[in-house]
């Protein structure tokens, strides 16, 4: 699920990330967020939710490389 820039170098992955994008930004208080347009939103709640993002997918790492 690594990126290289703004190309997924995983396909398959597209979905889970997209699902985890609009659960985060729901869990942030952004509804409607896989419809609304980004340009509307601060850099703030963008940053926020990608931020989110890599904070997960790296805890989700270190769980799986511990086998925990």
């Amino acid at each position: 699920m690594a990126r290289n820039g703004n190309r997924i170098v995983v396909p398959e992955a597209r979905q889970a990330l997209n699902q985890m994008k609009v659960e985060i930004a729901n869990e942030l208080g952004i509804s409607n967020y896989e419809s609304i347009d980004k340009g509307n939103l601060s850099s703030r709640e963008n940053g926020y939710v990608g931020g989110y993002m890599t904070k997960r997918l790296v805890e989700y790492a270190e769980r799986t490389m511990s086998n925990k």
